[in-house]
């Protein structure tokens, strides 16, 4: 394919617009973990060794560090579970992945603040607005279509290797995932990490796909910003013929 500047600016347009929604895939991840009500099943693990390594029992990471390294053993993973059938341009799931950590280790520092409301009220506010706000840039992360996060890419891999449907091996990825979490909860601490594994993973797991769902139909406005080509004053008309007829409807 010839590459030309509408491709570049193209490229580049969409992993913007991937890695804005990854900021705030991450916010709603840390306002998950600072609701101390149960972290995602993503963040899980990472948020266990960490607490661990503030304890002086693993190395001292912070959950960003830890989900890298669990990035880089997922996409090893694929390699070994597609072998032949894995595609070198696959590892770009690594720079996907590491772009995955420090944003959540920048949003777990933005909203460190939410750490001094202790309230049941408050916690479970912080819970239910990470999760809705994860949903809904999930549901956007997906529509840029470029490379998945390792997280997702290890389930793909399962589901073509298996025959088995996608929403199933999720299902049991996200489990293994949360049993290794408490696991290690009991390896480290002796007892059930329950700000780690809670009745808010519990809930992530079921609304997050379920806030993906409702609101997927509803960004068509999202395809539109999604095909940018360069002129800014041709870009700028196409939004406004597809917001006009919005407000006359």
């Amino acid at each position: 394919m010839k590459i030309t500047k509408d491709n570049i600016i193209g490229f580049i347009w969409q992993h913007f617009l991937l890695i804005l929604s990854m900021f705030f895939m991450t916010f709603g991840v840390a306002l998950c973990v600072r609701s101390n009500l149960g972290s995602g099943v993503i963040s899980s693990i990472p948020m266990s060794f960490s607490l661990a390594g503030g304890a002086g029992i693993t190395p001292r990471l912070t959950i960003g560090g830890y989900t890298n390294i669990m990035n880089v053993i997922l996409v090893v993973a694929q390699v070994i579970v597609l072998r032949r059938k894995f595609e070198p341009i696959q590892f770009f799931q690594l720079v996907i992945g590491f772009v995955f950590g420090c944003l959540l280790d920048a949003n777990m520092w933005i909203t460190s603040y939410f750490s001094t409301y202790q309230s049941l009220a408050a916690q479970i506010i912080a819970q239910f607005m990470g999760a809705t706000i994860l949903g809904c840039a999930v549901a956007v992360e997906i529509r840029c279509g470029s490379i998945t996060m390792p997280g997702e890419g290890i389930q793909v891999a399962i589901a073509r290797v298996s025959g088995k449907p996608f929403p199933i091996i999720k299902i049991i990825v996200d489990t293994v995932l949360v049993i290794l979490a408490v696991i290690s909860g009991f390896c480290f601490f002796g007892s059930w990490p329950w700000t780690v594994v809670g009745p808010g993973t519990l809930f992530a797991m079921f609304y997050v796909g379920y806030v993906v769902k409702l609101i997927n139909p509803h960004l068509i406005w999202f395809d539109r910003l999604l095909d940018y080509r360069p002129g800014f004053r041709r870009y700028i008309y196409g939004l406004a013929r597809f917001i006009y007829p919005l407000k006359a409807g």
